[in-house]
Parts: structure tokens; C-alpha cells; sequence
């Protein structure tokens, strides 16, 4: 028989103390600690094993991949690595009301037409999921809906149904009998992802499970959770703009650098195949201090307008302010822009804006950010048909970076005629593009050509 014993878990990064502790020593979080009963095992309990399986050699084992399940909408399958694998277990992650359940149900309703799918809620009833699926247009006479929260229940419905695709909408909304804890709970939450994820195995049933994020912007529960799925997308968007991204952090049959770009409209979330257009279509021309930078996400290129405003400042701390890029990297570029290019920031305030709610994680924007620095520092406007990318370092050289081929075909198709680039990607481009790519080595050559 198992003893029972209390312990404090934390509900964070789920740290397990013997006593009570007002901050966890882990993640230096406070009033994460909750009480659980934990059950302790004999020796007679974790003697031999009950599993029938056995070793099995590499070279025996068949080759035969299963075709993946395509949902129809282009943004969605790139993003899971060009389908849906048959048994794998997806976490979807988000803000609360980014769209999660709203994208899920829209991608049901497509798979259902040629699957049987189960979406089992544990914060909505059967009729309000029927409001949202009327608003959607969503009717498909395969998609079941079933509204409970016990795992046991959940699992002998999918047992007798034997669905195709199940949906957990949410984690921490589920609970199971073998824990007495609260759901939610760190021990809940693991404890049903690995019972979801066997199943998942065993069956050959592909589950999507929905997860809240915290307001540090990590998923609730521990990182476990993470760890235990085949595949983590993150919802991602400003809910004061219209787009969404759909990033994958980890993907165990695909590429974890591909986005998909939605649009939240009335009728629910659209893809949007061309998502430069958009961002670009009101874009001020004429005007200094305003760039398209080109950003590569995964295999998608990504004009962007980024936008740059210096002006005096009355504090004697200027004020530095960025949204859409990193703080630290704008920090260090314009300590390069004072030592390499004599330019003064230190009474000025300085703030940087990628238009439309994007971000701009990679290197490769950093000669797009200097050089709007550089057009309002002067106010100097630049032109209307030029294209930004390169790495900028502490040197004040200009990095080539990757995909310059893709980055330029982009450019050319959205009627660019310019580009400026680091000198040694210039020089490995295909001369055949009608796009001129003007080359650079340093920031002194960026302020001789332009300005």
C-alpha cells in the first residue's frame, strides 16, 4: 500500500518543499506554493514491470510513414511541418482571448470533413460553443462536442467513439481521480498530459491540447508540459491589431522557424497568404525616420515598415523606448551609431516602432534600424523604393546574413527597386533579378550613399 504524506508544491516551475514557504527558492516566485497529498510507494509497488513491450533493433523496426492530414489551410499546415501526423500530441498556447479556441474550431470544422473529431470543453457549454460555431459557419455533422472535465470520462468516450482528432480545450480545466489535488495544479496538469499522450501513442488518435499562458507570457503549469508534447504552437498578436502569428517553438516532425500569419476578422481568423501587402499598404512615403526592413520567418520573407522618431529631450535621462524590437539591441546600435558616426543621442530621446504589431527578432534588421536612426537624426527622408536588411556590429560593420535570395524575389515582386544589403551578399545575388541591390561594408558607406 502507498503512504500518504503533504507536500508544497509550486505552481510555477513546480518546486516540491516538505513545509509551507512564503517564496519559492526555484524561481524566486511568491505565493506559488500550494499544499498536495502525495502518495509515498513501498518497495512490493516498484518491484518488475508491467509493460509487454520488449527491444526491438533498429533495422527491424518498418519504415513505412504515415500520410499526414491535411486541414486545408495553407498557414496552419506549414506551421505543423505540412500536416497533421496521425497520433501526435500538439499543444496550442496563448492569451487569454488571442483566438486559441476560435483557430481550433475553424481547423476542426475542416478536418472533420474527411475525420471524425471529438472536441471535449471544459469552460464552455455544448450551446455556447454552438453560438460561436454559428458565427464561424461551422456544420459538419463529425464534429461531437462534449463538454466535461474528469480524464477517466474524456478517455472511455474516446474508447467507445474512437475518434480521429481529439481536442482538450483546456489543460488545466481537466482533472483526474488517481490525484486529490485541485485542477490546474502542476501534478494535474502533468499527470493528464502524460495519461493524453499515452493514449495518443497507443490509439493512433491525434490530440490538440489548449494552454493558458501566464502573465510573464510562459505556458501555465510546468515547463513538463512542454516537454511532454510532440509539438508547441504559440498564438501569438497584439489584440489592438487585426494579425495573429502562429509560431512553432518545438515541432518533433517539422521546423520550429515557420509562422503562420491569420487576420481576426468578424467571420473568425483568416489566413493572409501575402502578409507584406497588408503591412505595408498604408506606409507614409516622403517622410524621414521610415524604412521596410525585410525579416525571414522560417521559410516566408516579411517586408515590414519600421518606423524611428528622434527628438530633444528636457530630462537629464533620455528616454528609450521600442516596440516590436529588442531594447538591448537598439541600446548597442546606437552606441555604435555615436562612437563610428559621431551622431549625438545623448539629449535625445530615441523611439523605435515596427508598424502593424510585428517583431523583429532576427540580426538581420539591424542596418533597416540604423538607417532610420540616421534618416530622422538628419531628417532626411529615404526613398519610397528601398528595401533594408543586414547584421550591423559593434564595429560598425555591415554582416551579411541569409536568405538574401528570397529576401530580394520578395522585394521584386512588391515593386521595389533598391536594396540595400551587406556588400557580401550583393555580390553572391543572381544578376538576373531587375532589382538593384546596393552593397555596403560599413555604416560609413550607408551615410555617403544615402545622405
Amino acid at each position: 500500500m502507498a503512504d500518504q504524506k503533504t507536500i508544497y508544491r509550486c505552481q510555477q516551475c513546480g518546486y516540491v518543499s516538505p513545509k509551507w514557504l512564503g517564496r519559492c527558492p526555484e524561481c524566486r516566485s511568491w505565493e506559488s506554493l500550494v499544499e498536495e497529498i502525495a502518495f509515498r510507494k513501498t518497495g512490493k509497488d516498484i518491484v518488475g514491470g508491467s509493460s509487454q513491450n520488449c527491444p526491438v533493433a533498429l533495422i527491424d523496426i518498418p519504415s513505412e510513414t504515415e500520410a499526414r492530414i491535411l486541414s486545408g489551410i495553407g498557414e496552419w499546415d506549414r506551421v505543423l511541418g505540412g500536416g497533421l501526423i496521425p497520433g501526435s500530441l500538439v499543444l496550442v498556447a496563448g492569451d487569454p482571448g488571442i483566438g486559441k479556441s476560435t483557430l481550433l474550431l475553424q481547423v476542426l470544422a475542416r478536418l472533420s470533413e474527411e475525420k471524425q473529431v471529438l472536441y471535449v470543453s471544459g469552460e464552455e457549454s455544448p450551446q455556447q460553443l454552438k453560438v460561436r460555431a454559428m458565427r464561424l459557419g461551422v456544420e459538419s455533422p463529425s464534429l461531437y462536442v462534449y463538454s466535461e472535465t474528469l480524464l477517466e470520462a474524456v478517455l472511455d468516450a474516446v474508447g467507445k467513439r474512437t475518434p480521429d482528432i481529439l481536442v482538450i480545450d483546456s489543460i488545466q480545466t481537466v482533472h483526474t481521480r488517481a490525484l486529490d489535488v485541485a485542477p490546474g495544479s502542476v501534478s494535474q496538469v502533468r499527470e493528464c498530459a502524460a495519461r493524453l499522450m499515452r493514449a495518443a501513442k497507443e490509439s493512433r488518435v491525434s490530440i490538440f491540447v489548449v494552454g493558458h499562458v501566464t502573465k510573464e507570457g510562459s505556458i501555465a503549469g510546468p515547463r513538463a508540459l512542454e516537454h511532454l508534447v510532440d509539438t508547441v504552437l504559440y498564438l501569438e498578436g497584439d489584440r489592438t491589431h487585426t494579425f495573429r502569428l502562429l509560431r512553432a517553438v518545438k515541432n518533433r516532425y517539422g521546423s520550429t522557424n515557420e509562422v503562420g500569419v491569420f487576420e481576426m476578422k468578424e467571420v473568425g481568423l483568416e489566413e493572409v497568404p501575402n502578409p507584406s501587402k497588408l503591412l505595408l499598404a498604408e506606409r507614409p512615403t516622403g517622410v524621414s525616420g521610415s524604412v521596410v526592413a525585410c525579416s525571414v520567418e522560417g521559410t516566408r520573407p516579411l517586408l515590414v515598415e519600421l518606423q524611428a522618431l528622434v527628438s530633444a529631450t528636457g530630462w537629464l535621462q533620455p528616454r528609450r523606448t521600442s516596440m516590436g524590437v529588442d531594447s538591448n539591441r537598439l541600446s548597442l546600435l546606437l552606441a555604435v551609431l555615436e562612437k563610428k558616426l559621431g551622431l549625438n543621442f545623448t539629449q535625445q530621446d530615441v523611439f523605435v516602432n515596427v508598424a502593424g504589431g510585428v517583431r523583429l527578432l532576427e540580426p538581420a534588421s539591424d542596418l533597416a534600424m540604423t538607417t532610420a536612426l540616421m534618416s530622422t537624426y538628419l531628417d532626411r527622408p529615404l526613398p519610397s523604393e528601398l528595401v533594408v536588411w543586414g547584421e550591423v556590429g559593434l564595429a560598425g560593420e555591415v554582416r551579411g546574413v541569409g536568405h538574401s535570395a528570397l529576401r530580394a524575389l520578395e522585394a521584386q515582386k512588391l515593386g521595389f527597386s533598391k536594396c540595400l544589403v551587406p556588400k557580401s551578399n550583393a555580390e553572391r545575388l543572381s544578376q538576373e533579378l531587375e532589382i538593384e541591390c546596393m552593397g555596403v561594408k560599413s555604416l560609413q558607406d550607408v551615410l555617403k550613399l544615402l545622405f
